[in-house]
């Protein structure tokens, strides 16, 4: 008995958006999500999706791959996340400019260096995980900053 292969693949132009030439296996035991984000992946680091370049919408490329937005919504997430793409409310999901998401990258962690060295330093000389919060939300109230939302 043979077993079927289904091969998606997207061609068409949304919107403006750019023709990312994405293919899919549904047979493959690489999930859907994977596939998608890493075809993404792919099409950018070869340059055929320029910084800046819209990419279809989640429905329009869920429609045209035949799965379900939530899959197409999970890889754009990742991406996103990665530092790939970025998404502009209203507007739509369009890939990033690498330079400023390295150099944000850069400054991140740069960020989380100086913040474990308070921690670790806070703690040395005795001070208790509440009282380091309450130093850090002194330092934002200082800086006028504003506090993420309680969990």
């Amino acid at each position: 008995m043979t077993r079927l292969r289904l091969l998606y693949y997207c061609t068409s132009t949304v919107n403006g958006t750019a023709n990312i030439g994405l293919r899919i296996d549904a047979g493959d035991a690489v999930p859907i999500w994977t596939q998608i984000e890493d075809g993404i992946r792919s099409i950018v680091a070869k340059g055929a999706l320029a910084p800046g370049t819209a990419v279809p919408s989640v429905r329009s490329l869920a429609s045209e791959l035949v799965v379900n937005p939530a899959t197409v919504a999970k890889a754009y997430q990742r991406l996103a996340d990665a530092g790939v793409l970025v998404v502009q409310r209203g507007e739509g999901t369009f890939v990033a400019d690498f330079a400023a998401a390295r150099q944000l990258k850069r400054e991140r962690a740069a960020l989380e260096e100086e913040a474990l060295r308070l921690v670790r330093k806070a703690a040395v000389v005795g001070l208790s995980p509440e009282q380091i919060h309450a130093m850090v939300d002194e330092a934002m109230d200082a800086a006028r900053v504003a506090k993420p939302a309680a969990k």
